[in-house]
């Protein structure tokens, strides 16, 4: 079977925003039924999902990023392979787009899997992405989550996936916490902390990085499930109350070998998608 749960991150939700938000989500989601029906590999999909939110300037993540305290762009993104354990991700990446493909290209075209700042910047030029000429113009930061404690970092943006041939992906990509202070890293690059995919599940994080990175939390959730005996729903409960216990706030959403996809969040609400090949299919805002 195929299976896929995209997040839209998890925070406090501005209601003009939902039905926008929810028309991405939906589309996103209609494009990686077919694509996954049809054979696609789970790493093409799990990419085109998150460029597909990336572009569309309705999340804290691509267009919709807001700028640091230095007024400069700063974006986050990775990608994990879990049946190859091959990762790629970028870090206070500036200047030049999309950052999910940038990630998957630090994963295919390096023998490295993380890539930040400058050298991430000078790498993707080589590889002859985008260049962002105005980043005032190219940028419009999403309005849709209100600040909560800690930052508004909750509008990044993920997709699980399986596909056909049993292969688990793992994608995650944000702009960070606005008005962040130049340099700063939250867990969305960082592999076992905002993203991570094995042969047994794949996890995508969303919230206040810092708590999420203290807990190690994407990994967390494949060694509750696979070395303690917990369900899938247990284990990303657990880790997000792990989460909890140090004051962070957020999301996860997972998958696993055999397509089940779960998700949970301490938040106001989290934006949420998911679909798989027995028929379900479901596009939400959840409180």
């Amino acid at each position: 079977m195929w299976a896929i749960g995209i997040h839209g991150g998890a925070g406090s939700l501005a209601e003009s925003a939902i039905e926008a938000d929810c028309r991405v989500l939906d589309e996103a989601t209609t494009w990686a039924q077919g694509q996954l029906a049809q054979g696609s590999r789970a790493l093409d999909v799990a990419e085109g999902v998150v460029r597909l939110l990336e572009d569309s300037g309705k999340f804290v993540a691509g267009k919709g990023s807001s700028p640091n305290l230095a007024g400069e762009w700063e974006l986050d993104a990775s990608i994990c392979d879990g049946h190859s354990q091959r990762c790629g991700a970028v870090a206070a990446l500036s200047r030049i787009y999309p950052p999910i493909s940038i990630a998957r290209a630090v994963m295919e075209r390096t023998n490295h899997v993380l890539l930040a700042g400058e050298g991430a910047f000078r790498f993707a030029r080589e590889c002859g992405f985008e260049e962002i000429g105005d980043p005032t113009t190219f940028f419009s930061p999403s309005r849709n989550f209100r600040p909560v404690r800690g930052g508004n970092g909750h509008g990044t943006v993920g997709a699980v996936v399986l596909d056909l041939a049993g292969d688990i992906v793992a994608a995650t990509s944000t702009g960070g916490i606005a008005g962040k202070r130049p340099g700063r890293v939250g867990d969305s690059p960082i592999i076992g902390a905002g993203s991570w995919a094995d042969t047994s599940v794949g996890v995508s994080c969303t919230g206040i990085g810092e708590f999420f990175l203290r807990t190690a939390a994407a990994h967390s959730v494949s060694a509750y499930y696979r070395l303690s005996g917990l369900g899938l729903n247990e284990a990303i409960n657990a880790v997000l109350a792990d989460v909890a216990k140090l004051g962070g706030k957020g999301g996860l959403i997972a998958i696993d070998h055999r397509g089940d996809v779960k998700y949970t969040f301490n938040t106001e609400a989290m934006r949420i998608a998911l679909a798989d090949s027995t028929g379900r299919r479901e596009v939400q805002v959840v409180r």
